[in-house]
């Protein structure tokens, strides 16, 4: 299957703190991800003092749209990021909310577009995204398949590459929330676009489970503490959950990439003799016995007498000598 794209989302989990955030780079670089992912908030393109809170979270933000203004950053700032990332040996990603955000992004130059749920239907901004003929990571949260289908439709003309995340719209998601059985879906409903999972559980075994599944790319946010401010923070995962999680998936990704044939078993011969049996006796016998099933017994090593899997060939048959208690039963010992 190849190596798992692994992207490690901050999203807001800096708070608006520049210290903050570049703390994440420093911190979550080291865990061998891919990429880390942030989020291009530009409250004035993107919002509106109508807009309502997601969930009743903030203490100090009166307004969803005052909350994004302070999860903004100047353009100078950004390209300051991504120089970070870049030293840190990480790709920089982020989500645009806007056209505002993509001109931006494309202003300090970036490798690939992520775009959450809610826009699979802003074909204002896909269009924008399209022209820039960069790949695109699609998230399905909130999408249905025809949605999804129709996105598709919409970017495929521009030529961009293509990626689909399940993802579910619940933070954090409970376990019979997470789609799984989406990923084979969306497989076969689009067999020339990599299918991935964006997780917000925040736990780490979603994402072992979808890699089991076939995902190429797996996307989860991060958080320091789980107990922190803001709106991810339940569903992140910590930063030394995210280490046993690249731990998870690259050991999964190894057996997917090494399969096993089972009708060879060369390599297990010396474990075959050590664990598998030969027949013996369960009590001395005299020559002329005529063998039942409670004369057996089956006593390691294999190659000692005739194959334990072969009892049922000599029930009935005769000794041709004197045998001992414990004695292993051999072809040479019965009379047919």
């Amino acid at each position: 299957m190849g190596k798992v794209f692994l992207v490690a989302e901050v999203g807001q989990a800096h708070d608006g703190s520049l210290g903050i955030l570049h703390s994440y780079i420093d911190a979550v670089s080291k865990t061998g991800i891919d990429a880390i992912k942030f989020q291009i908030h530009i409250a004035e393109a993107e919002s509106s003092p109508q807009e309502p809170f997601r969930t009743n979270f903030s203490y100090e933000d009166k307004t969803r749209f005052d909350y994004w203004k302070r999860m903004s950053f100047t353009k100078e700032q950004w390209q300051e990021i991504k120089s970070h990332c870049e030293n840190a040996g990480v790709e920089f990603m982020a989500t645009p909310f806007s056209v505002a955000a993509v001109d931006l992004l494309e202003s300090i130059g970036v490798n690939r577009y992520k775009v959450g749920s809610g826009d699979i239907n802003n074909y204002l901004m896909l269009e924008r995204i399209g022209q820039t003929k960069k790949p695109v990571i699609l998230s399905s949260g909130m999408s249905s398949l025809n949605e999804l289908s129709a996105t598709v439709a919409f970017l495929k003309p521009f030529g961009n590459a293509l990626t689909i995340l399940q993802c579910t719209t619940s933070y954090p998601t409970a376990a019979e929330q997470l789609g799984l059985n989406v990923i084979p879906q969306l497989k076969e409903k689009f067999p020339e676009v990599p299918i991935g999972f964006s997780d917000h559980s925040g736990a780490v075994y979603p994402g072992i489970a979808a890699v089991a599944l076939g995902a190429s790319v797996l996307e989860f946010h991060i958080v320091f503490d789980k107990r922190m401010f803001g709106p991810d923070a339940s569903s992140s995962l910590t930063i030394d959950e995210v280490g046993l999680l690249v731990e998870g998936v690259r050991m999964i990704e190894r057996s997917l990439d090494s399969p096993v044939d089972k009708s060879d078993t060369t390599a297990f011969a010396d474990l075959k003799r050590t664990f598998e049996k030969s027949l013996s006796l369960t009590r001395d016998l005299p020559k002329g016995h005529i063998l039942s099933f409670t004369d057996l017994e089956s006593t390691k090593p294999k190659g000692e007498g005739i194959a334990a899997s072969q009892y049922r060939s000599v029930i009935g048959k005769k000794l041709n000598k004197d045998k001992l208690k414990h004695d292993f039963l051999k072809e040479s010992d019965l009379i047919d």
